[in-house]
């Protein structure tokens, strides 16, 4: 048996108690469904500033009636570290997903991400020490990475950062570090690579490039692609991210604890190529995209070329073995984002 199996039974058979930060989000809804599949307690916290309340009808209607009332919700902002510490009372395990996204909107306002990347992640640490909550896992990002060249990337090689984002999110990193050797918070850090899946929103100015693009091409729209299409990702599903999160949540290894781990697939994928597995995908299903071509246009302020996870790190300290390759995600997910 595979150490996830393994931590989805001991769950089940001794539940704990989570909160879920960002849980009407993309990731932070996902991780709900899951939990409550495996009959966990959840607080969820969420302002929705970017999280939806569909996302959260989604998993109520995924899951059972009696696993549903083990949810309690509050509508909470983590730049208030009250509501942040109200939160976290009684919680085993911390899963810290409220941010604001995206390279080009920190770009535009730097500030912003600035207030609820830095001091709202800031306000979650605190609260979670101050009451004394186990194990704090956050959300952390590929961006870290920067300009540092080397592909695989490894987990403690990083360049200099490329947009205020990435700045953001390493920040947290720092902060996870210091409050660990202070206070003795015990922290994982999470470095997202390109994560893709149900209830990630197509729609809006920072939308990621998969349901993006699909609804472009259900649409019969322009499909853009930045720069000359050789740019590459390390996409992600998101049922590897989750499978990521109950690991490091559960971790009994010590040299586990405070520590970064990639979390992707160790696979690159260029945006033609995303684009043919994207289009392929869907041509049976919509006719018009038999002569369906991209437009291309210059690359974005901020973004890397080229971005690939080495993951030995996680595969041998927590037995993170991913169960989704980018076209098995795709087949998985077509029929959420065709709907």
């Amino acid at each position: 048996m595979n150490a996830y199996n393994t931590v989805k039974k001991q769950l089940q058979a001794k539940p704990k108690s989570w909160l879920i930060t960002g849980v009407a989000g993309f990731i932070g809804s996902n991780l709900l469904e899951h939990l409550l599949k495996l009959d966990q307690i959840v607080v969820g916290l969420d302002n929705f500033s970017t999280g939806k309340t569909a996302n959260l009808e989604e998993v109520r209607d995924a899951v059972s009636p009696e696993q549903w009332q083990r949810f309690s919700f509050t509508e909470g902002d983590i730049r208030n570290l009250d509501t942040c510490r109200q939160s976290c009372a009684g919680v085993d395990v911390v899963l810290h997903h409220a941010a604001l996204g995206s390279v080009p909107r920190s770009i535009e306002n730097p500030i912003l991400s600035n207030e609820n990347n830095v001091t709202g992640t800031l306000n979650m640490m605190v609260a979670a020490r101050d009451k004394s909550v186990r194990r704090f896992i956050y959300a952390a990002s590929s961006s870290t990475y920067g300009d540092h060249p080397d592909l695989p990337k490894v987990e403690d090689k990083i360049g200099r950062p490329l947009s205020p984002y990435a700045v953001t999110k390493y920040v947290n990193e720092l902060y996870a570090d210091v409050f660990a050797r202070t206070y003795g918070l015990q922290s994982i850090g999470l470095r997202y690579f390109n994560v893709f899946g149900p209830r990630q929103d197509p729609f809006g100015a920072y939308a990621a490039v998969i349901p993006t693009w699909i609804a472009a091409m259900i649409k019969n729209e322009t499909v853009y692609i930045n720069g000359n299409g050789e740019t590459s990702r390390d996409f992600c599903y998101v049922e590897n991210v989750v499978q990521m999160n109950l690991l490091a949540a559960t971790t009994e290894r010590q040299e586990a604890v405070n520590q970064i781990f990639n979390t992707a697939l160790n696979a690159r994928t260029s945006l033609n190529q995303l684009f043919e597995l994207l289009r392929c995908r869907l041509l049976p299903r919509y006719a018009h995209l038999a002569n369906f071509h991209p437009v291309y246009r210059d690359n974005r302020p901020g973004d890397v070329l080229h971005s690939q996870a080495d993951i030995s790190k996680a595969t041998s300290l927590l037995g993170y073995a991913p169960t989704h390759t980018i076209e098995q995600g795709l087949d998985t997910a077509l029929d959420w984002y065709c709907k």
